[in-house]
């Protein structure tokens, strides 16, 4: 990869569908749930790094009170690549800001890419040569490069992108205008969606080059950007909580696709840990567990100390951590962010959340 390229790591997540396990100074990112060894954050340095060249050139953005986990699981990266925000205020003002300071240090034509902490990616040379393609786009067309990946069934917890005119071949990958973005859809669109062959699922992966992205939020988010220029990171809580597709990407003429098929996930929710440990067994089972007449269950508890026991349980989610329990249908997980703000609103739980 050119010298020019910045990866930047996007590591503010809270990861709440991920709760018991997943909490607020232990978010997703920070966790193993593929049984690797290495957490979300360490595998997206790992795959990164050969494209930044080293150390010197991965940049993280990250909440105040995770920056002393990230410096911690990510020891050698410079003190000066970790830029720390106050509080989070979604991705549009960290991508904004991160920019400004990439601009600032290596000039306005060197190339930026944003990559969520806590994804899931398998095949690393595929994703390394599609990366490669997406900054040729980026540094050619003066393009702003998102990577779709290629859909295998009508999922519905993904955004969608859907592919306009085809504008070329970029090391070796077609790439196409951005025709329109359409977040989570209800699983009929999601299978109208699939059978037009003409959609991909957002990565949430971007790639521009910086002065070109920065010119373009001027144009649409001037208000963030007069913002950031003029009082910069001390203006964060007066800065509007948005995301960087809403704030842009659905915004700009420069939005460009590259339709990928490297194996990728979001891990959204506590359903991805069966999907990455395919089998053929009954259970999912990431603890110590006794079961009789339980199937189709995922069962997770964070040390061996502890065991799970199910009797007569079938497609369920049992996760055991420290002070909590979590048992949920596989069809309701995403329910959990709503009982977390149940939670929240009783003071004598605080320990489950921020333990």
């Amino acid at each position: 990869m050119n010298s020019s390229f910045i990866p930047v790591i996007l590591a503010g997540g809270k990861g709440e569908r991920f709760w018991p396990v997943s909490r607020k100074h232990r978010p997703k990112q920070f966790l193993c749930l593929d049984g690797s060894g290495s957490s979300l954050l360490q595998a997206t340095a790992d795959r990164l790094l050969p494209l930044a060249g080293g150390w010197e050139r991965l940049w993280v953005v990250t909440a105040a009170h995770l920056a002393d986990g990230i410096r911690e699981q990510l020891p050698q990266l410079p003190s000066e690549n970790l830029l720390v925000e106050p509080e989070g205020r979604d991705t549009a003002p960290a991508v904004a800001w991160t920019t400004l300071e990439i601009a600032r240090r290596y000039g306005e034509s060197a190339v930026a890419g944003f990559f969520p902490a806590d994804h899931w990616i398998a095949q690393p040379d595929k994703f390394q040569y599609t990366l490669e393609a997406a900054a040729e786009l980026a540094r050619d067309r003066a393009a702003i490069v998102t990577l779709g990946v290629q859909p295998d069934h009508p999922a519905t917890g993904y955004g969608y992108i859907e592919r306009g005119e085809e504008i070329g071949f970029f090391g070796g990958l077609n790439g196409y205008q951005v025709s329109r973005f359409t977040e989570k859809p209800d699983l009929a669109k999601a299978e109208e969606f699939l059978a037009t062959g003409r959609f991909s699922w957002n990565s949430g992966i971007f790639v521009f080059r910086t002065g070109v992205a920065l010119e373009q939020l001027h144009h649409h988010t001037p208000e963030l950007m007069r913002m950031l220029k003029t009082d910069g990171v001390a203006v964060y809580p007066q800065l509007p909580k948005i995301s960087i597709d809403y704030a842009l990407m659905e915004k700009t003429d420069l939005a460009c696709v590259l339709p990928v098929a490297f194996e990728w996930d979001d891990l959204g929710d506590w359903n991805a840990v069966e999907r990455l440990h395919k089998s053929d067994a009954p259970n999912v089972e990431l603890a110590r567990h006794v079961g009789r007449d339980t199937r189709g269950s995922i069962l997770y508890a964070s040390s061996d100390r502890e065991m799970i026991v199910t009797i007569g349980l079938e497609d369920v989610v049992v996760v055991r951590d420290g002070n909590v329990t979590l048992i949920v249908k596989k069809d309701r997980t995403q329910e959990i962010k709503q009982v977390l703000q149940e939670i929240q609103a009783h003071p004598h739980y605080a320990e489950a959340i921020e333990d």
